[in-house]
């Protein structure tokens, strides 16, 4: 089965076939580090990671690269406001947004370019983009000439006068349309600032991708991916100056664009004032209920964010890794661990993960269901390799269910005293001290099940103490 891929371009799901199937090149859209990111904005981190994983099973080389815009007027705003120089923003938050993607199992891309390590090749597109009559320079700027490009608007399919009032683009005297766009502008003696041919000044955000990308992957990559936000203006600039800069030449192949997360039932933006932020929700929930989340719905659709939503991925992987742990005392050697059919020809069909997870949900039930030494390690087998591509259940599966709902580790020791102490006085039947102890660990998020083998405990969260 082949890899098929929507491409906003075309507006079709389409097989993918790589320019050059020995060299295939990704390009995702990364962070503006001026804040943590919200968890929005790592849904195309982890989807679009997922999308290079799968490609890497499928070609030999994959260079996957996702950008860090490291100069920005935000980032101006908020070390302006911090009263800090503009590198204390940028690395702090730079190094902030690397370990949440780790956290959160975000595939780390085989390139990070930052912006202000390609001042030199944003000078020399914006230098081409002149020559060949596709910008022009007006008072220490540099602006793109839409007019020059005829195919301007065709990935937004926005007409121009929508384009200007989607943009809400500044109307200035020194442009000929007010549709043109900034390549470059000039920097006072407070902001970071670089010598050009047109006086000190810094880049406009959309070229930082262009110059970016074809340092990095050439002039035409395979596959261009971020949230569907970044379709207009970001997406369609850079398409409009790339093909300029390179004579004609085709930007990106393959046009991919994740769906917003919404936070009752409203798009989740700085703007609106209803972000969640990732780091913080990193420390109240296990990052791979986050991950699993991100990852339940189609990376198409609008992603709704709630607190039943996360209840219910904590559910599910608790079920799947109830299952890891009944089968604890099967061995599985690594290299038994290969990616079942079914999950994979779900993934390879744009990225289906709803049926990537209802396969696994498939073999967690199969693995339920079997009897024989062999079928458990198939079973058991078969739904590690699922969770190893998918990024999930890679876990020991008994401290899954010994961390709190944040994700942090308890005191086992205090757990285990008082879970003896329970069993003690239930065998002994004043049942009266047993209910006690049990009401007490379960105030503690504490679940206490009697089994066959004994008493087994995991954590609860709030919500679930009442059941």
């Amino acid at each position: 089965m082949q890899l098929r891929l929507h491409n906003s371009l075309t507006r079709r799901t389409e097989t993918f076939v790589p320019a050059d199937p020995a060299r295939v090149t990704l390009y995702v859209c990364g962070p503006t580090v001026y804040n943590y990111v919200h968890i929005g904005n790592a849904r195309p981190s982890v989807v679009f990671g997922l999308l290079a994983r799968l490609l890497k099973r499928l070609y030999p080389n994959v260079v996957y690269a996702r950008n860090i815009t490291d100069v920005d007027d935000k980032i101006n705003a908020a070390a302006s406001g911090a009263g800090v120089p503009i590198t204390t923003i940028t690395d702090r938050y730079t190094a902030a947004y690397h370990e949440d993607m780790a956290r959160i199992g975000a595939d780390v891309p085989d390139v990070i370019p930052h912006a202000t390590d390609h001042i030199a090749q944003i000078i020399a597109m914006c230098e081409r983009l002149i020559a060949s009559g596709h910008a022009y320079a007006a008072e220490n700027h540099v602006l793109f000439n839409v007019d020059s490009y005829a195919d301007y608007g065709r990935l937004s399919g926005r007409s121009t006068d929508d384009m200007i009032a989607g943009a809400r683009v500044e109307i200035a005297p020194y442009k000929k349309n007010p549709a043109d766009f900034v390549l470059w502008k000039p920097s006072s003696p407070d902001l970071p600032g670089w010598e050009s041919p047109w006086g000190l000044g810094r880049p406009g955000w959309h070229i930082e991708c262009s110059a970016m990308a074809e340092a990095h992957l050439g002039d035409t990559i395979d596959i261009h991916a971020g949230g569907n936000d970044l379709m207009f203006p970001h997406h369609e600039n850079e398409i409009a100056q790339s093909t300029c800069a390179h004579g004609g030449k085709v930007f990106a192949r393959y046009w991919l664009h994740n769906g917003m997360l919404t936070f009752d039932g409203r798009k989740m933006s700085k703007s609106l004032g209803n972000v969640l932020v990732l780091h913080d929700l990193l420390d109240r929930y296990p990052a791979e209920v986050l991950r699993f989340l991100l990852l339940k719905g189609h990376y198409r659709q609008p992603l709704e964010w709630s607190d039943t939503t996360l209840q219910q991925s904590r559910a599910t992987l608790d079920g799947w890794y109830g299952v890891l742990r009944d089968l604890a005392d099967i061995d599985v050697p690594p290299d038994h661990m290969e990616v079942p059919a079914s999950v994979e020809a779900a993934l390879l069909d744009d990225l289906n993960t709803p049926d990537a997870f209802a396969a696994v949900a498939g073999l967690a039930n199969a693995a339920r269901a079997a009897r024989s030494a062999d079928e458990k390690r198939d079973a058991k087998a078969a739904l590690l390799g699922a969770g190893r591509l998918l990024g999930i259940l890679q876990q020991d599966a008994e401290q899954w269910f010994r961390q709190t709902p944040s994700g942090k580790v308890i005191d086992e020791v205090e757990i285990e005293r008082l879970v003896g102490e329970r069993a003690a006085a239930k065998k002994a039947r004043n049942f009266a001290e047993s209910d006690r102890l049990r009401d007490a660990l379960l105030a503690m998020g504490i679940l206490v099940e009697d089994t066959a083998q004994g008493p087994r405990w995991k954590t609860v969260s709030t919500d679930d103490r009442a059941v």
